[in-house]
């Protein structure tokens, strides 16, 4: 595989990417299957496990969530990390969401569900509860439409999880978060 791909994300388009680039997606769970990619020069897109280089990606199917998940380390082989089995214990969380496709009431029932909620502002709640922050993404996610972002923070353990919003945004916002993590690390080493 030397060639460059684009992917094509709610009709925009992102890239080029290079072939390590599009592996570590596929390792993520950022690029699916069925994501829609065009080789460099090419107009036409089609779905992932369409494209001969790209199709071996998906094969075996990678053990790596959907969804990308900030915990402080990018490396792809903690995504997975069960937070379930982790003792149960009081979490802060600040959930936002833009909802362009579907209705905020389910979205708001759920987020009640998980424990004291206040909405801070439309489409904005801070949140109390036990629940670890991938079953809380993993939840709400079930409430989202297509064109619906989510993003989420847990403000007790310094995480993130967020979802819908591109390989590009997804790029940034992991390349953000490691660094301020990564000052957090550094100045607490330091006092």
């Amino acid at each position: 595989m030397s060639a460059t791909w684009t992917i094509s994300v709610n009709g925009r388009s992102y890239g080029p990417y290079s072939e390590a680039e599009m592996r570590a997606f596929a390792a993520e769970g950022r690029l699916a299957p069925h994501s829609l990619v065009a080789r460099a020069g090419e107009d036409r897109y089609q779905a992932a496990s369409e494209d001969g280089d790209l199709a071996n990606l998906f094969r075996p199917a990678p053990e790596r969530p959907t969804f990308f998940t900030a915990e402080g380390d990018a490396s792809p082989q903690n995504f997975g990390r069960k937070d379930e089995e982790a003792p149960a214990e009081r979490t802060h969380y600040v959930i936002v969401a833009d909802m362009k496709s579907r209705s905020i009431s389910g979205l708001e029932e759920e987020i009640f569900n998980f424990g004291p909620a206040y909405p801070i502002m439309p489409q904005a709640w801070v949140v109390s509860s036990e629940m670890p922050i991938t079953a809380v993404r993993n939840a709400l996610v079930q409430k989202l439409g297509k064109l619906d972002t989510l993003f989420v923070v847990d403000a007790t353990h310094n995480k993130a999880a967020w979802f819908n919003f591109g390989p590009e945004v997804d790029s940034r916002i992991r390349r953000i978060w490691q660094k301020v993590h990564d000052q957090s690390a550094t100045q607490r080493a330091a006092g």
